[in-house]
């Protein structure tokens, strides 16, 4: 098989990539190890930027987004006794849009027959194949056949642990991480929000986050040490736990339910540059992670997609070939700011192991020069609603 831009990896980035390709009338193929269920019943982020949703209305794929997506204004740091209030749309004019990643990998995947975009499911060994010559090419087995499928450009989207960044030679990427020594116990429950925008709490049993997928399905969080196991913690344990750590304000809101997903999601930052190597592009997680502190993963992916999307087009359409030169720089320039806010708001928010009282006095020192500042409160709104393309 042959087509302009091989794409490995179905979820949100490589699905928004071909979409995007298409509505150029670019040809492209999508290689995905994974079945459609699979994929679909991974419990991910749903606090989407403008960035995401300007990408998904431009798309005109938007309708369930447009009935279902529930709009915020802002959100809310707390500190065991006050909820600061940080006022996203009266900052920057902006909104973000609850409406979870799950439903937009839905919507992509659904509007992906009628537009021409060819998605390849359960490929078993994908590899890449000649990155640096001017005829890369993805090799895969599907029903007990080894398939080949030639491009101009290969784009990875196909995640942390997938085969496209791996296939960079050691000696020309650059690894940048930092782990933390936490993870978060996430509980999912049909029951109705605590608190009409999501609450992100530093209290001295740890921090807490209250969100939510719509008015009826609520998402929160708890940091615990790596070391603790799901059994342990039942689902009146962790309500307790959330109690007490987001405050009396939305304890008393608080509707306990019983858990239809409950798991433990370790903490990293993660940059990878550079995000071309020849004619492979990295996109999204095959690139860089954040910890979910800000929800900025899905919002950088798109991100990506964009500049990736538009140096794509200006090369095949015009002939233009400084877009795809300069994605790297571009994308990383918007991927390190992210990272900061990301990693500021984690340190800001929860109780390091290594943490002495001076650290905690500057915590407590930040989130009051916060509460009194709008210079300070709109530098976070900035960030939150997303820097930027």
């Amino acid at each position: 098989m042959k087509t302009q831009v091989v794409i490995i990896g179905a979820g949100p980035a490589g699905l928004l990539l071909g979409h995007l390709l298409r509505a150029e009338g670019i040809a492209c193929i999508i290689i995905e190890r994974a079945t459609p269920e699979y994929i679909l019943g991974r419990i991910r982020a749903g606090v989407l930027e403008r960035t995401t949703t300007d990408l998904l209305h431009r798309l005109g794929i938007d309708a369930r987004l447009n009935a279902e997506g529930m709009l915020e204004d802002g959100f809310a740091l707390a500190d065991g006794e006050r909820l600061i209030r940080i006022d996203t749309l009266g900052l920057t004019g902006k909104h973000v849009t609850v409406y979870g990643q799950t439903e937009v990998t839905r919507d992509l995947m659904d509007a992906a027959p009628e537009r021409g975009l060819e998605i390849i499911y359960e490929a078993a060994n994908v590899a890449l194949h000649d990155i640096e010559t001017d005829a890369p090419y993805v090799s895969f087995e599907k029903d007990g056949a080894t398939h080949r499928v030639e491009g101009v450009f290969i784009a990875g989207c196909d995640g942390y642990h997938g085969p496209s960044r791996q296939s960079i030679p050691k000696n020309v990427g650059r690894e940048f991480e930092r782990v933390y020594p936490f993870g978060w116990l996430g509980i999912l429950a049909n029951v109705p929000p605590c608190h009409h925008e999501l609450i992100y709490a530093n209290h001295e049993r740890g921090f807490a986050l209250a969100s939510m997928r719509s008015k009826t399905r609520s998402r929160y969080y708890i940091d615990v040490p790596l070391t603790e196991k799901i059994e342990d913690w039942s689902d009146d344990r962790l309500w307790d736990e959330l109690a007490v750590r987001l405050g009396p304000e939305a304890a008393a809101n608080m509707t306990r339910g019983p858990a239809i997903e409950k798991s433990i999601a370790p903490l990293r930052s993660y940059v990878f540059e550079p995000m071309r190597h020849g004619n492979l592009f990295l996109a999204g997680d095959a690139a860089h992670i954040v910890p979910p502190t800000g929800a900025k993963g899905l919002n950088l992916a798109a991100s990506d997609v964009t500049y990736l999307s538009d140096a794509m087009t200006g090369y095949f359409n015009r002939n233009d070939r400084d877009g795809v030169a300069g994605y790297s720089q571009k994308a990383l320039a918007r991927v390190w700011k992210a990272e900061r806010f990301s990693w500021s708001l984690t340190k800001l928010m929860h109780r390091f192991p290594e943490d002495g009282p001076f650290e905690r006095r500057m915590q407590v020192a930040e989130l009051d020069y916060i509460a009194s500042s709008a210079a300070a409160q709109t530098g976070i709104a900035e960030n939150y609603v997303g820097l930027p393309i």
